[in-house]
């Protein structure tokens, strides 16, 4: 018998049809779904697991579709097929970590041979001149990319608030629902400029009055609790050499007080480290206790350096943990230490970071590339294809403090990412799942968000139904990035 949970009538139902393969989980017999998933068109969510031999429960399906448009149902008791024999089907991917202004500073030759601290430094002139405009297609590049390669849900940390730029949450909150993905939206902040021994100058930094005014009203205006919210909102204090240590306490007080959550950089670089020892007289995580943030709300962004007792803390605390491989690459940062958090305790997701220090939105790029890194660590019987296509899924959407996104179960918001395993890179691949990691998946075919298509052949589509025009973004995008750099 198939998984089925409700009596939705089959009319508003849509049958994802024998898939290659579905991707349930590491450990989950895919048999389970080895004939599909029917989804409720008009709540949005997974109604049934269709398994080997099984059929959907409740009518007769009719129809067929090879996933390049959905059919419409012939008959008022038929569901809507999509043959899927073509597709490899995983939960909606999660992207815990990113900066979309730095679309606009990607491949920028003055960094390009960089460590972290000498990149911001250099970086933090330029980030400065941003402006609503330039966010706003910012924006819009970095989540079409992340939706082309299989993202539905993304957390973004914007930090960045010159003059002009008090309103950028709100910017991105209106790109978020024009496409129609999900986001963690966090409002981050710089406090601790140059001049009183942090590393961003001073006309990046606001008043802690100021951001924490700013953060109550944007949980206040888009904050969603239920499950299926589009917009959320966190408080993200960008890293300990840019804040004050009374605004990282304040942040925790209010996140507990408005039950949000808490996003920052942490342990990223071994400067970092050395900043927290001169500044503070303590360890990264030591420093993290003392303000009150070593708790299940928070999430961090990398954690590359974190010593034995510091991981057995971490999971023991419920603490969550971006893994951005590409990001600590190219910075040569160093190796995140996922397996032995994860194995403590620690929800492990994945982010792709920002895009001048990745140069990328891609997130099914980034499992591939996690998967290589951490096999350096771990080796490959550890860090298996199944186990880093987690992270991005389940892993991610726990750090984000979702359960109701993140894995293909009957109940759970119906976001899916489908990938076509053709063109000469998979030619003589034999096993999907390893075939979608190992043979390098660059975009998705298909991606729906909450029971709607947001790609079609590969093509992002807003939530009007209408595909982006790519071409006049990208026109728009790059004359922006020039002017930033111009100065």
């Amino acid at each position: 018998m198939s998984q089925a949970s409700t009596s939705t009538p089959a009319s508003n139902r849509l049958w994802l049809k024998d898939p290659l393969a579905v991707h349930l989980g590491a450990g989950v017999d895919p048999a389970a779904a080895a004939r599909g998933i029917v989804i409720d068109r008009d709540s949005g969510i997974i109604v049934e697991l269709v398994p080997a031999g099984g059929e959907p429960s409740g009518s007769d399906a009719t129809g067929g579709d090879s996933a390049g448009g959905a059919q419409t149902a012939r008959a008022a008791q038929a569901i809507t097929v999509v043959d899927a024999s073509a597709h490899v089907i995983t939960p909606g991917l999660v992207n815990t970590h990113h900066h979309f202004y730095q679309t606009l500073t990607r491949a920028w030759a003055p960094v390009a041979d960089m460590p972290l601290f000498g990149w911001l430094i250099n970086l933090y002139p330029v980030w400065v001149r941003l402006t609503p405009k330039a966010l706003e297609l910012a924006t819009t590049v970095a989540m079409a990319e992340l939706l082309e390669s299989g993202c539905t849900t993304a957390a973004d940390h914007h930090y960045l608030f010159p003059t002009g730029m008090d309103e950028a949450i709100d910017v991105q909150v209106e790109v978020v629902r024009r496409l129609g993905m999900r986001a963690m939206l966090t409002r981050g902040s710089m406090s601790l400029g140059e001049k009183d021994g942090g590393l961003p100058p001073q006309r990046t930094v606001q008043d802690a009055e100021v951001i924490l005014a700013d953060s109550r009203r944007l949980v206040e205006a888009y904050h969603e609790r239920d499950e299926g919210a589009q917009v959320q909102i966190a408080f993200a204090p960008c890293s300990p050499f840019s804040v004050t240590t009374e605004l990282m306490r304040e942040s925790a007080v209010l996140a507990e007080e408005l039950d949000v959550r808490l996003h920052t950089h942490l342990a990223e670089t071994i400067d970092e480290e050395d900043f927290c020892r001169e500044r503070f007289g303590l360890r990264t995580v030591d420093y993290l206790e003392s303000v009150g943030w070593l708790g299940d709300r928070a999430w961090l962004a990398h954690g590359v350096h974190f010593d034995d007792d510091e991981v057995r803390r971490l999971g023991e605390a419920g603490v969550s943990v971006a893994h951005c491989p590409t990001s600590n690459m190219r910075l040569a940062s160093g190796i995140a230490r996922a397996v032995e958090l994860e194995d403590a305790g620690v929800n492990v997701g994945l982010g792709v970071d920002g895009s001048a220090s990745n140069d990328a939105s891609n997130i099914i790029r980034e499992v591939r590339q996690a998967l290589y890194i951490q096999r350096l660590r771990y080796g490959a019987e550890a860090v298996t294809c199944a186990r880093v296509l987690d992270w991005a899924t389940k892993g991610s959407a726990a750090a984000l403090g979702r359960d109701d996104i993140g894995t293909i179960e009957v109940g759970r918001q119906a976001d899916l990412a489908m990938f076509r395993l053709d063109g000469l890179s998979f030619s003589g691949s034999h096993d999907p799942i390893p075939a979608l990691v190992l043979c390098g998946a660059e975009k998705a075919d298909r991606v729906m968000v909450g029971g709607r298509w947001r790609v079609v052949d590969g093509h992002a589509i807003g939530a009007d139904g209408v595909e982006l025009d790519k071409e006049a973004l990208i026109a728009a995008h790059q004359e922006e990035a020039r002017r930033l750099v111009a100065g």
